[in-house]
């Protein structure tokens, strides 16, 4: 009947009973899984199919940035408010929170984590069952150490878990619109984006000695994340569907121990996960408030006009080349006035206006200039904290065998904390250049690190690290993808496999002699290969029988590994 529930009295013998319901219970909180299994089935979190999930929003941000790209910005709201709403935003969100990020484990005001898989089923319920009636909870005010100072602290929000859920929700349907409209100089904290591509625009206007603009404003902001104007940020966020959830965020307030709850003002908590993205909408606009000015037709649409400067920015940290020291005192001046209605200052211990003669530290590296040559090399400071990492690394594996010591060492000395995959990666300069993934090592011309031919690894280096597909050296510049097997035996020793059977046989580098590049090594011939038969070029001798490396793309014919092994080579 229409309306009825468990507790609607029914007539049953004369008179009305409520039904017996102490053995009805609520339904299972099932998120995902097979139609064919009990709704209370355990492992639901693991039977979710995550590539479809992560498919979905990958497709629902892209329909949010183009409809931006196209200013069409009814589409958009309504596209936002699809992402908000979707059941798969809420489980890649919940997964990146309480799976993936590396504070998965630190607990907001009400202690709260998820680290088990029914935990997190849980939580994904909660988190889609409240999208439109969730109230933002306090921060947990904590400080950790600064980078550049240990003895200073830095302090940080921790949001409850169900708001960070939400925040990951929020920002996925923020960041597309803004990606579409941001700087194109703008490289902190956003998707696809990093260090190392703040530092190559940097030397992509610097470098040669021709180079005009050789004066640099070097800019910090004090305590941007504390200090931003709430009013501000609101209005630049405009019509999003979520504002008042971004409200309630801000204006949450802080929780800290022994000091009690305090509200907040102005900032947003330096902890959250939708903070970095809010910080880059309320520092939109600074490059053309620094006087960047960008040509807009022709086939050099998007270069930046001659006299003038270049901004290049990195979350709250400012580059300005410009070409005379009055031109960054000018530079400098606007600046001040376009951040005071934001809520922010310059860094006055910070920020500098110097020659690249002098130099200067940027994330981490040293931008100078020697006899007009442009030389960008780690700086002092980074290389001090890196020493001192690898000391106290050191010091706690006392005791332990070498593939443990090697193992725990090898991120560190490599310059990455976590594995590259799928690129091959070289210097700019000709020294050398190595990849490594899968059980398939490569190393460069210059033989700077071997490669066993019976581990697959270089010495030095344990089959672990090898395995984890740890990119060797330091990377600037990606010149191809590739697939490798990464399970290690002797049948894929030294084996890679391309995404293609056969990949084109052109190399991407210039031909140095009549003969090409590949005439370098005497070793390759023109005898078809056992396993492509047809293909000339292929085989380095008649009795191996496989395809060399040059075959790949991207990779120097050294004979030092590599090739696809025939079956009668094995």
């Amino acid at each position: 009947m229409t309306g009825y529930s468990f507790s609607t009295p029914v007539w049953d013998g004369g008179q009305w009973t409520v039904p017996e319901v102490a053995g009805v219970t609520a339904a299972a909180r099932i998120v995902n899984g097979p139609e064919d299994q009990p709704r209370n089935a355990p492992g639901q979190w693991d039977r979710i199919d995550w590539r479809a999930q992560e498919e979905q929003v990958r497709r629902l941000r892209q329909r949010i940035f183009t409809a931006a790209q196209e200013q069409d910005w009814p589409k958009v709201r309504n596209l936002q408010k699809l992402m908000l709403r979707s059941r798969a935003n809420t489980l890649v969100s919940v997964r990146q929170v309480t799976q993936r990020n590396a504070g998965r484990g630190t607990a907001g005001i009400d202690g709260e984590v998820a680290l088990t898989p029914e935990a997190r089923t849980d939580v994904a319920v909660r988190v889609h069952q409240s999208r439109s009636s969730w109230h933002p909870r306090a921060v947990r005010r904590v400080y950790i150490p600064k980078a550049s100072n240990r003895a200073k602290l830095r302090p940080l929000g921790i949001p409850v878990l169900i708001d960070r859920c939400h925040q990951a929700r929020v920002k996925n349907a923020l960041e597309p619109e803004w990606e579409a409209r941001f700087e194109p100089r703008s490289y902190g904290f956003r998707p696809g984006r990093g260090c190392q591509d703040a530092i190559a625009a940097i030397c992509n206007v610097c470098a040669g000695p021709l180079a005009q603009r050789v004066w640099a404003l070097d800019a910090d902001l004090a305590a941007a994340f504390d200090r931003i104007d709430h009013d501000h940020l609101l209005a630049s966020l405009g019509s999003f569907p979520a504002r008042d959830l971004i409200r309630g965020w801000l204006k949450a307030g802080v929780f800290e121990a022994g000091k009690g709850f305090a509200p907040t003002v102005e900032g947003t908590p330096q902890g959250g996960v939708i903070s970095p993205c809010l910080l880059n909408v309320a520092l939109h606009g600074l490059e053309e408030a620094a006087g960047v000015r960008h040509k807009t037709s022709g086939i050099h649409a998007g270069e930046t006009v001659t006299g003038s400067p270049v901004a290049v920015r990195y979350a709250d940290d400012v580059v300005v080349l410009c070409h005379s020291q009055e031109q960054a005192g000018q530079v400098k001046a606007r600046l001040a006035g376009w951040l005071a209605p934001r809520g922010l200052a310059f860094n006055e211990d910070k920020t500098k206006i110097v020659h690249l003669g002098e130099g200067f530290d940027f994330l981490g590296f040293n931008v100078r200039r020697y006899h007009r040559k442009l030389l960008i090399k780690p700086s002092k400071a980074a290389v001090k904290r890196l020493r001192e990492r690898l000391a106290a690394q050191t010091r706690r594996l006392r005791g332990l065998n070498a593939v443990a010591v090697i193992t725990a060492l090898s991120p560190v000395i490599r310059g990455s904390g976590r594995p590259t995959t799928g690129r091959w990666c070289h210097q700019r300069s000709s020294a050398r250049w190595t990849a490594m993934h899968g059980s398939c090592s490569i190393s460069g011309q210059d033989g700077v690190t071997g490669t066993s031919r019976g581990t697959g690894s270089s010495p030095g280096t344990s089959a672990s690290s090898i395995s984890s597909g740890t990119t060797t050296g330091y990377s600037e510049t990606a010149i191809a993808a590739a697939t490798w097997s990464s399970s290690p035996g002797p049948a894929s020793n030294g084996t890679c496999r391309s995404r293609a059977r056969h990949p084109p046989m052109t190399p991407p580098w210039p031909a140095t002699g009549p003969g090409g590049a590949r005439r370098r090594n005497p070793r390759w011939t023109g005898t078809p290969c056992a396993c492509c038969p047809g293909r000339p070029d292929c085989a380095r001798s008649a009795e191996t029988a496989c395809c060399p490396p040059s075959s790949h793309p991207s990779l120097l014919s050294n004979g030092s590994g590599g090739g696809c092994t025939s079956p009668a080579g094995r």
